[in-house]
């Protein structure tokens, strides 16, 4: 019997080490070829003379897709929760705001089966007008640019509320598209004067700052009409959407700090240093993101997306190519080695809503704002999304947000 069950295992380890070393991934340098950031966003934007003077793009080394053939192929083969039609978040950098605002009308639908569609752009005013006053307390020493974390997002809602998106969608009167590029350089200019003049009046800089944004974005409303009634944004949030932005949790792994402790995320965008982030270990993170997809719970994620097994030319993928480092090898050292070399970096927040598991690994559906995951939906189909490998998710996307209720069988660790 021992016998019988060491050759089958040989077999087993076999069949595992043949399987892995089939693919063996290849790379080429490609041409810059313009997609729907050139075609759609920068042609919307009335201030063309931007675009004018870009420098040319160089070439890209990127993962040759055609030899990854256990992909999927089409959003529609995913188990995914309900969620609104994707929208581009045009010329700006505020993709934590429609990641998470997408990843609460799902959360929204899932707890009271409404079909919401929130203001992106709400939050991301009173972003910039949090920032503006840190900076003012801070005397210069905060950052005040367009990025931010998922966690922003339940910080504003927590003191501002929320508004319908109808009732204030963040474009002027005159855009096509989102453009927020000269309208933070206006408010960095100004308040670059602001700190070369020592002028501290922070009720002055905040009516500024808001000022520049009205123009750019418009003036957000005080009250909400819901259903004859005017209510405010934080009676909305709660007595209509019935959110409550303390159920929410963010988790991540990071070897270089305490497990089962909550840390900072040490990044630029995490600009009030916000310290409540659960740090697990990337075993458990990766369970808790298996787990809660399979249970109903969505999630936002935020991570790197430079890489050069990320796809957005020919295809919708997010992989770990084997040139990089093999699958079997990713472990918390190759992914803290990443974060902190800057090989990894904190660019993009997106909404992971859907899984297939395809020869016993899962691909996650991630729904995406950004220019990029508009490239290839020929059909339309797969149009603003992305299909990430777990490998991926495993090495180079470094925190969620979650519902707290997905990972309570883990918060007992932090308790004691």
């Amino acid at each position: 019997m021992k016998k019988i069950m060491l050759t089958a295992l040989a077999i087993a380890t076999i069949a595992t080490t043949t399987q892995a070393q089939q693919r063996k991934d290849k790379a080429k340098f490609v041409d810059y070829k313009p997609g729907f950031y050139e075609n759609s966003v920068l042609k919307g934007i009335e201030e063309q003379e931007q675009t004018k003077a870009e420098a040319p793009k160089k070439k890209g080394f990127k993962i040759d897709v055609s030899q990854i053939i256990d992909a999927p192929k089409s959003a529609d083969e995913f188990t995914s929760w309900w969620k609104n039609d994707a929208i581009s978040q045009g010329n700006t950098g505020t993709c934590w705001s429609f990641s998470t605002t997408s990843f609460y009308e799902t959360e929204i639908y899932r707890q009271t089966k409404q079909q919401v569609k929130l203001s992106q752009l709400f939050t991301a005013y009173w972003e910039y007008v949090e920032k503006t006053k840190r900076f003012v307390r801070e005397r210069g020493n905060s950052l005040v640019d367009e990025g931010s974390e998922a966690n922003a997002v339940t910080r504003v809602m927590k003191t501002y509320g929320a508004v319908p998106f109808d009732q204030f969608t963040g474009l002027n009167v005159n855009a096509k598209v989102y453009n927020h590029s000269i309208m933070i350089k206006e408010i960095q200019a100004y308040l670059a004067k602001v700190k070369e003049t020592n002028a501290w009046n922070e009720d002055a800089i905040v009516s500024t700052v808001k000022s520049i944004m009205h123009y750019y974005m418009g003036e957000p409303p005080r009250m909400v009409k819901h259903l004859g009634k005017d209510i405010t944004p934080q009676q909305y949030l709660k007595d209509v959407c019935k959110l409550n932005p303390d159920d929410y949790v963010d988790v991540t792994s990071l070897m270089g700090k305490p497990y089962y402790e909550k840390v900072e995320y040490e990044v630029p965008d995490n600009w009030w240093h916000n310290a409540d982030y659960y740090n697990v270990p990337l075993d458990d993170y990766m369970k808790i993101v298996k787990a809660a997809i399979r249970n109903g719970y969505s999630m936002t994620i935020g991570g790197d997306v430079s890489e050069a097994g990320f796809d957005s030319k020919n295809s919708n993928l997010a992989v770990v190519p084997t040139f990089d480092i093999p699958s079997e090898y990713i472990d918390e050292n190759a992914r803290w080695l990443r974060f902190t070399n800057g090989a990894t970096t904190d660019d993009h927040g997106m909404h992971l809503i859907g899984y297939k598991e395809i020869n016993g690994k899962d691909w996650f559906l991630i729904k995406d704002s950004s220019s990029g995951s508009r490239n290839c939906a020929k059909d339309n189909k797969n149009f603003g999304y992305y299909f990430f490998h777990e490998d991926y998710i495993k090495l180079k996307i470094m925190d969620i947000l979650v519902h707290k209720d997905a990972i309570k069988d883990y918060m007992v660790k932090f308790t004691k």
